[in-house]
């Protein structure tokens, strides 16, 4: 039987405009309206977006003369770390939420239900940022409406509707990302120490 495989083009223009309704209409219902309209696969599709926007002004800007990064090293650092920051963040919220407040909803369902405003947030911040001062403040101001909208999702889609309990699985979530982002970088690195040290740099 052939199988025929998604459009992203399709993808993308259906989420985005659930992501209007999440953004314009912010409630638990309103995320557990879209919960179930796709999952892991399309989550990371739409996802990808962000971080192709991001990894292009990251490029661009590392084009001036004051960076002393290469464009392409911008260019690839962003295009992967967002996609494994944002699977590393959503697989804790399941899994704090599943373990320690029994939450009973699916990994599918966080991916896609978080993927639907981190990415519209996202690509807003990335351009804005690139606006001196203001472009920062602006940059703070999203990320703080991207935890609000977090905090609704975590009740949608683990349906933990104890609003406490919802703060806790964010907050611990956001500190096990940090661990872990901060491990995989340290990982990473350390080829390039030990061939720095080797080579006496």
């Amino acid at each position: 039987m052939h199988m025929s495989l998604p459009n992203p083009q399709a993808t993308i223009q259906n989420m985005f405009a659930q992501s209007t309704a999440v953004l314009t209409q912010p409630s638990v219902a309103t995320f557990e309206r879209f919960e179930r309209r796709g999952g892991v696969r399309e989550a990371f599709i739409y996802v990808l977006l962000a971080a192709l926007v991001s990894a292009i002004i990251s490029g661009l800007f590392a084009l001036l003369p004051f960076h002393h990064v290469s464009a392409g090293a911008q260019f690839f650092t962003s295009l992967i770390s967002i996609p494994v920051e944002f699977g590393i963040f959503t697989g804790l919220v399941y899994f704090v939420g599943q373990q320690l407040f029994r939450g009973t909803g699916t990994y599918p369902e966080v991916a896609y239900t978080f993927a639907l405003f981190f990415v519209p947030i996202s690509i807003a911040s990335t351009i804005i940022g690139i606006i001196p001062i203001l472009g920062w403040l602006i940059s703070f101001i999203l990320g703080l409406v991207n935890v609000y909208f977090g905090f609704l999702a975590v009740q949608s889609s683990m349906n933990i509707r104890e609003q406490g309990s919802a703060i806790v699985t964010l907050v611990l979530s956001w500190i096990g990302a940090i661990i872990v982002n901060v491990i995989i970088g340290a990982l990473v690195a350390v080829p390039f120490v030990t061939r720095a040290i080797l080579n006496g740099n």
